[in-house]
């Protein structure tokens, strides 16, 4: 596996034309590649045609890819490999969303409105997320199939007639939270559970160490030094991915 210095040196020579940094960037990414296509097989869409659309967004991700991002590049390309995957099978009319994806997304839909009409604020991911008892992922994904699939990496004209991408046109502040939410999900991944529950419970849930120890059974001293543990290991994390 390519250490992130040396996948940085080959995006950098991909960007400036060296096929073999780009062939080199391909082999080492396939692993990445079939995990991604693994969700979409059985849905009447050849294997190699699968991993031939991958590939061509993970060379869009290489082509595009910047420092500034401030995340990893697997984070980065999973994104645009899944835009270009949905495209391909929307236009192809392979795309399908389950009944029960289309339910949820539905009374998702019929809450919002609701929250709307009584004058309210639309409601936040977590918010719903929590009203219905499902993740925030699972809420995201629900709203998001009651859409076409669009690429954020989409070509599109602006009011000049100039052409510029989707991701180009998010508000900066609004894209930085969004990578921080994938960069966070993808350091809890690398906890324990023990350790993940912790993280959840002080600061998912706003529990005191001294609740969270009643709950686990062992002192807040124990807490205390675990909590202290798990930020530093998170800083790590943090430090790895940037």
């Amino acid at each position: 596996m390519l250490s992130h210095d040396e996948t940085m040196r080959l995006i950098a020579l991909a960007q400036q034309g060296e096929e073999a940094a780009s062939s080199t960037l391909l082999t080492e990414n396939a692993p990445l590649l079939k995990s991604i296509i693994k969700r979409y097989l059985g849905k009447h869409v050849e294997y190699d045609d699968l991993y031939q659309i991958a590939s061509i967004g993970l060379l869009k991700s290489i082509k595009n890819f910047s420092l500034d991002y401030n995340v990893k590049f697997s984070t980065y390309a999973v994104p645009m490999i899944l835009g270009e995957i949905k495209r391909y099978m929307r236009d192809d009319g392979y795309l399908k969303v389950s009944r029960s994806l289309k339910s949820i997304s539905s009374k998702i839909a019929r809450y919002v409105d609701e929250k709307i009409k009584n004058g309210e604020e639309s409601p936040r991911i977590e918010e719903i997320a929590e009203h219905f008892d499902i993740d925030p992922t699972e809420v995201i994904f629900a709203m998001d199939s009651a859409k076409l699939p669009v690429s954020l990496y989409e070509t599109t004209n602006d009011k000049d007639g100039k052409q510029t991408t989707l991701v180009d046109r998010l508000p900066t502040d609004e894209d930085k939270k969004m990578i921080d939410k994938v960069i966070l999900k993808d350091m809890l991944a690398k906890l324990t559970p023990r350790e993940q529950k912790i993280i959840i419970l002080r600061y998912f849930r706003d529990m005191t160490q001294g609740e969270i120890a009643a709950k686990m059974g062992v002192s807040q001293v124990q807490i205390s030094r675990l909590e202290n543990r798990i930020l530093k290991k998170l800083k790590e994390l943090y430090t790895e991915n940037s």
